[in-house]
């Protein structure tokens, strides 16, 4: 059974997107970054990579990491807003129910991209 599988489909990673950028968006500390972007196709976005890189169905077509990414390391992205990420999906899994083995899953699998987003 895939990632995607075992987190619940569709659904869970949708549920998990809303409330992944509505505790993003509440982030002073971050919400610079997303001044501008249209926040409707930034989720549709993020949903379909999710469930890409979860092992769900990949309809995927956006940037890869770095490239996608790299306008926004112009303006300052760096480790500690990367952490602050990390921890609103962290806070966003456990809200969900989903457990602590499968949140550290997920986190590994986020912070596998760190270089490519950080543009190392």
């Amino acid at each position: 059974m895939s990632l995607y599988e075992e987190l619940g489909g569709e659904a869970a990673v949708n549920a998990a997107v809303d409330i992944f950028y509505r505790r993003v968006l509440s982030d002073a500390y971050v919400i610079r970054f997303f001044e501008g972007v249209d926040m409707e196709k930034q989720a549709a976005k993020q949903k379909a990579f999710l469930t890409m890189v979860f092992g769900g169905p990949n309809s995927y077509t956006g940037l890869d990491m770095r490239e996608g990414h790299k306008h926004l390391v112009k303006q300052g992205l760096n480790d500690s807003h990367f952490e602050h990420i990390l921890a609103h999906l962290r806070s966003t899994l456990a809200e969900l129910g989903v457990g602590a083995d499968k949140i550290q899953e997920v986190i590994n699998i986020a912070d596998s991209v760190r270089a490519d987003v950080l543009d190392r």
